[in-house]
């Protein structure tokens, strides 16, 4: 059964404390990033992908690709939720012998389609497994999620170049467009606007949408569904550091961790959030 909005936020808001608790406990990581993606993490794991934590390895299973690897803990964070690991194992983030690394490795942790890290790679592994599924006549579905900044690679013109020609219909590419990156607004590090124009010139169908609204995360979803001969890129407009007031449109915080006051005031502001909803 399909999830209401109502529950869809709440899942979302405990995927953000959980983003908070793991970037706690390593001391280190991208919260800024991770949370502006939340709400498209969780439509994803939660309504949007044919998945089971029960059964990591099917075949027919939708595919997703964290193209922007760097924000694993909102990844891991939501892979949680939905029961493909302990929540508990979150605080090992960044430890040791965790399968929780910096950025996803698919050595460690079942569930993962693919490692990620080095940016702009991860929309190429993407392509690949959406023409693999053309040319074995499988239906099942490919998605990426890419930042703004990320937008900076030419691997990824080069990968979505590839995608339209090859009119990769089952790929859906999702751009987390919060503005900020690293080393500040991206439009003043190196603009990559207008997006939705430049992937339409890759021969994408592009949508626009609030990347906090559900009912327009959902519409966008539905409508590449229906879209034929086209691969789909959806430009999710999002605030970074999304949930936690002191983070929020702040690139300082793109990645570093809370201390103990911060952890404390952020945990508490996600718990009213809750409360409300």
């Amino acid at each position: 059964m399909a999830m209401t909005n109502q529950e869809l936020q709440k899942t979302a808001n405990e995927v953000r404390k959980s983003i908070i608790t793991a970037l706690h406990a390593a001391g280190a990581g991208h919260p800024g990033g991770s949370l502006s993606s939340t709400d498209i993490f969780t439509y994803l794991y939660f309504e949007e992908m044919n998945v089971d934590p029960k059964n990591v390895s099917d075949p027919d299973r939708d595919r997703f690709v964290l193209s922007k690897g760097h924000c694993a803990p909102g990844l891991y964070s939501v892979m949680a939720e939905k029961g493909y690991f302990p929540k508990e194992e979150l605080t090992t983030l960044r430890k040791l012998g965790s399968r929780l690394q910096g950025h996803p490795s698919m050595q460690y942790l079942p569930g993962l389609d693919m490692s990620s890290g080095s940016l702009g790679q991860g929309i190429s592994a993407a392509c690949g497994m959406a023409l693999s599924a053309k040319l074995d006549k499988k239906d099942f579905r490919v998605y990426t999620l890419l930042g703004d900044g990320e937008l900076q690679e030419g691997q990824v013109w080069e990968a979505a170049m590839f995608a339209g020609f090859r009119k990769l219909d089952n790929l859906v590419v999702i751009v987390d467009n919060n503005g900020l990156q690293i080393d500040g607004p991206v439009d003043k590090v190196c603009s990559p606007y207008p997006i939705d124009k430049k992937f339409e010139a890759f021969n994408f169908h592009v949508i626009n949408i609030d990347g906090h609204n559900f009912d327009e995360i959902k519409a966008a979803f539905e409508e590449a569904k229906k879209t034929k001969g086209m691969p789909t890129a959806i430009i999710a407009h999002t605030v970074k550091g999304k949930g936690v007031s002191f983070m929020e449109n702040q690139a300082g915080w793109h990645g570093k961790a809370p201390n103990d006051d911060e952890f404390k005031q952020a945990m508490e502001e996600l718990e009213r959030i809750g409360a409300a909803l």
